[in-house]
């Protein structure tokens, strides 16, 4: 233990702790803007000062450790005024416009602004914004970027795909697209970590809110909105809701509210990505496809991207099944379209996903008789769902439960699960199950496969399960990093599995890039948690039960894998 002095407090901390993590451990709040624990600690910012008694100049908190018989002040008179003109510098560079920035009001160098007493900048302004893809799903904005660097970092170590860079030193250093390329050329799979864990509006989500508002008011045009499963453990964050009060039945009220013809949930069409994806995994298992390489899950765009740039001789390992939102697009210009009698051409489907890599998955076409054009036509972040709530001057407190419509009504726990790491998987084992042995399982047989924590065991969980006497080696991984390496140990013969999950973000879609985004915080797990506690409460459990994919059979697709079912439900990769 270390003994030290804290702003007059006596404190005793572990040796090698960080003089920040000391004083937060004491009560003690020590400003920041660069720091991520763990993964980038290298005090760019040097807003984190602070003074050490006999020293003359200040040092910064988050990567000095404490030492023995230390006196620190963290607010003398002499630390304000350096923090202050820190920041000052920083502004200096920065495209101060936040009335226009999607960050305002939760932004980090905005608050320390104003915490600081900052009303104008004494230093001559010099920030240049360089030209980008407004279309790409992606936005950077240059003349936000405070150089932080924690982009940089959470790619590289955390995702490991190095999409970003830093170039020139000192005030000329800038952060670029690796390589100087533009960001279409760089393997980016658009998880939308660099977005979450921006401080400031550099990193953005591409806004496509007033494509919907326009088709809402097209008077030819049907509205369909699908809401994923792991919205509704995120969107009342931001709207001052607690976990409670954020149901689903409230997000389809804002919705129609807001103008949508018709509400869905998307737990419906995981339950039907659960019937084509384990029926085809059984297939593949007992035709013997699967000796050399699993059968990997597919309903991650991110991942799919991830695969096709850094291992693409694993492909054809891919599920075929498309992901949820896709299918859900499929059945709304197909079976739906031909229940309300309108043309597919008419319908605008719209889905409300945490993720920013399924802007771009609904590039993807669909051609299905005389039909031609996407599943999806648009989709938006939760991020912009809480806008555009907002933007109608919907007070939440309004806010009632409405069912979602008929028919693709029902869901199940199975379905619900989606959302968090580990639940795709969870959900397939329940009915593959019952497909082979032609009973269901308990529910919970398969919770194994459950991560326990951030990060925890590298984002890696597995589990082997016995079936009728046939042995399933099942992993589940969430985080590319954690993909990368789980992919190299399987590359080496080091680890064999017959079905692997993935999942781009570390947690699943809970922690997705098109979330809530709480500075320095991760809350993946305690999101998935809110997820597993739906499933418990469901009164269906196995997506093969519900009655509305039942229907949705017997009426249209005949069976799983069936011809029909390849072709709206299927995709080549």
């Amino acid at each position: 233990m270390v003994n030290l002095t804290i702003d007059g407090k006596n404190i005793s901390v572990p040796e090698n702790t960080t003089i920040m993590d000391a004083a937060k451990q004491n009560g003690i709040v020590i400003p920041k803007l660069c720091y991520l624990k763990g993964i980038n600690e290298i005090a760019a910012c040097k807003v984190c000062v602070v003074e050490l008694e006999g020293k003359e100049r200040l040092i910064t908190s988050c990567n000095n450790v404490c030492e023995e018989g230390m006196v620190i002040y963290t607010n003398s008179p002499k630390v304000r005024k350096n923090r202050r003109t820190n920041v000052e510098l920083i502004l200096s560079q920065h495209n101060n416009q936040c009335v226009a920035c999607p960050r305002s009001g939760n932004c980090s160098l905005q608050k320390m602004a104003n915490d600081l007493d900052i009303r104008e900048i004494p230093f001559h302004y010099s920030s240049k914004r360089r030209p980008w893809n407004n279309e790409f799903p992606l936005i950077r904005d240059s003349s936000k970027c405070i150089q932080c660097m924690r982009c940089v970092q959470v790619c590289d170590k955390v995702q490991t795909l190095s999409v970003w860079d830093a170039i020139g030193t000192g005030s000329r250093t800038m952060v670029e697209v690796s390589g100087l390329r533009k960001i279409e050329d760089a393997s980016c799979a658009l998880c939308g970590q660099c977005i979450t864990h921006c401080p400031v509006g550099a990193l953005q989500e591409r806004d496509d809110s007033e494509k919907v508002w326009e088709a809402i008011e097209d008077p030819n045009r049907v509205v369909v909105v699908q809401v994923a499963p792991a919205v509704r453990t995120a969107w009342g964050e931001q709207l001052g809701m607690k976990p409670e009060e954020a149901t689903v039945g409230k997000i389809m009220d804002s919705l129609k509210r807001m103008g949508a013809d018709y509400v869905f949930d998307t737990v419906f069409s995981a339950d039907l990505t659960i019937m084509e994806e384990g029926n085809e995994f059984i297939k593949r298992f007992t035709g013997g496809e699967l000796k050399e390489h699993p059968m990997f899950t597919s309903c991650c765009p991110g991942w799919v991207r991830f695969a096709k740039s850094q291992y693409p001789h694993l492909v054809p390992y891919l599920s075929t099944a498309k992901s949820p939102q896709q299918m859900f697009g499929a059945v709304m210009k197909t079976y739906f379209a031909k229940k309300i009698g309108v043309d597919p051409k008419n319908i605008y489907t719209v889905s409300v996903m945490p993720c920013v890599a399924k802007k771009a998955e609904r590039e993807k076409e669909l051609f299905y008789e005389e039909y031609a054009g996407h599943d999806i036509d648009a989709v938006i972040t939760t991020r912009e769902l809480v806008h555009m709530i907002r933007s109608a001057h919907i007070s939440p407190e309004t806010l009632v439960d409405i069912p979602s419509d008929s028919p693709m009504h029902e869901g199940t726990g199975a379905g619900v699960i989606f959302g968090v790491t580990g639940g795709v998987m969870e959900a397939a084992l329940r009915t593959a199950y019952a497909v082979i042995t032609g009973k269901n399982p308990d529910p919970d047989a398969f919770r194994a496969v459950r991560s326990t924590g951030f990060n925890a065991n590298d984002g890696v969980q597995e589990t082997e399960i016995d079936i009728n006497g046939i042995t399933v080696r099942a992993a589940v991984v969430s985080g590319l990093g954690n993909t990368r390496r789980l992919l190299d140990k399987m590359e080496r013969g080091e680890v064999q599995y017959d079905f692997v999950e993935v999942m781009a973000c570390p947690g699943g879609c809970v922690g997705g890039g098109g979330q809530p985004i709480h500075d320095g915080e991760e809350c993946a797990f305690e999101r998935g948690k809110e997820l597993y506690e739906l499933d418990r409460n469901y009164n269906i459990r196995f997506s093969h039960e519900n009655p509305d994919i039942i229907k949705l059979y017997d009426e249209f697709m005949e069976e799983p894998l069936s011809h029909k079912a390849h072709m709206l439900l299927h995709t080549e990769h």
